[in-house]
């Protein structure tokens, strides 16, 4: 049995159904795969995830392969490749490997009438290329706005845009979510280095920002309309009870043009990987992209790799929902304790009778080990 990637670099590769000797797997990028046939193949198989952002800003191919569900090693990255994209014309642009498994392509001027596809050349020699792919011209994004929903004790983030020429129809976002929050309680001392005595801490890490990328696949199309007008399309959901809106929250919404054949395969995507999850959900079918293998086209391949302009737009919440963050009573212990423990401390304390120190767990007093960063974001209002 196979899975996907699990790591921050892959998200959503860890989808897994299991089905009639089927497997059920994606990630959430450009680029998605799905399950080899057979349970039982011992295969390795490469995941393509990344497309051509023409829009002036860097492009990003991430490789990786499956691997066995009952392996638990951290996911293979795919290091050492050659990654380029070709144009029509013989052009070639060549991405850098800026970590493991992740490939980046600086900004260019690319021609958006020419047409493009991506190669790779893995560390083995083994070559994959995709189809020549045309480029999706997107419109602007119109609006973000946002709704409280109080049956579903819910905020609802919703895109709007429309294409006066009519041309695009096909749609899909994506976001990134950066929220603040703090640790329930305020940590201002540390041992210095000799455990003799104590020394003022010099970072605050009460309050971190925490940035998530988006986990699904978010689609939208005009094609049935008289306009090419999507108005108040739900692009997240924030749940009150996540405390994402307490501090203060903000999203960047990316808004891509589809071809008709990528929005085909977001759309069998979206079901297979959405819509199942026990034997009496719908047979899910094979999802195939438009990468290949030079020498072996029965090779299997996960990923679509597609070029098209990155529309953006960020705004911030203000609406406070939730509730500040909780956590049971600082322990009271004595400086010798203080010292000589690996208590996590939070501070001095005095009373007419005694004095000592405060202390927690590390979860409760440092915001970091939830996820986040004490680095405040450069687009932080």
């Amino acid at each position: 049995m196979k899975r996907f990637l699990t790591s921050p670099v892959f998200r959503h590769f860890g989808k897994l159904v299991i089905l009639l000797g089927l497997i059920g797997l994606g990630i959430d990028s450009c680029i998605e795969p799905f399950s080899p046939p057979e349970v039982s193949d011992s295969g390795d198989y490469l995941v393509v995830d990344g497309f051509l952002n023409v829009s002036g800003d860097t492009s990003i191919v991430k490789l990786g392969r499956t691997q066995n569900i009952n392996n638990d090693s951290v996911p293979y990255k795919e290091s050492g490749a050659i990654v380029t994209v070709e144009a029509e014309n013989g052009q070639q642009y060549l991405f850098s490997e800026t970590e493991t498994g992740v490939y980046a392509l600086p900004p260019e001027a690319f021609d958006l009438s020419s047409k493009y596809r991506i190669h790779i050349r893995k560390s083995s020699g083994s070559q994959y290329v995709s189809d020549y792919v045309t480029v999706s011209n997107t419109p602007p994004i119109d609006s973000i706005s946002y709704r409280f929903d109080r049956g579903r004790d819910a905020m609802i983030v919703y895109a709007n845009t429309h294409d006066a020429t009519g041309a695009t129809r096909f749609y899909r976002w994506k976001y990134e979510e950066t929220y603040q929050y703090r640790a329930a309680h305020y940590s201002s001392i540390v041992r210095n280095a000799d455990r003799s005595d104590f020394l003022a801490r010099n970072e605050d890490i009460n309050l971190c920002w925490k940035t998530q990328e988006s986990g699904d696949i978010k689609l939208g199309s005009t094609i049935k309309l008289s306009q090419d007008i999507v108005k108040e399309l739900p692009v997240n959901v924030i749940d009150a009870s996540s405390n994402k809106l307490y501090f203060g929250y903000s999203i960047l919404v990316k808004q891509y043009g589809l071809s008709r054949e990528a929005f085909e395969y977001w759309t069998q995507l979206a079901k297979t990987t959405q819509g199942t999850g026990s034997l009496f959900d719908p047979l899910p079918n094979q999802v195939t992209g438009n990468i290949k293998n030079e020498a072996n086209n029965k090779e299997l391949i996960f990923g679509y790799f597609s070029a098209a302009v990155e529309q953006r737009q960020r705004i911030f919440i203000r609406d406070r929902y939730g509730r500040y963050p909780t956590c049971q009573a600082p322990d009271s212990i004595t400086r010798k304790d203080a010292l000589e423990s690996e208590a996590f401390l939070l501070g001095f304390y005095t009373t007419p009778t005694k004095s000592g120190i405060l202390a927690s767990s590390e979860y409760c007093g440092d915001c970091r080990v939830q996820g986040g960063t004490i680095k405040k974001p450069s687009f932080w209002k």
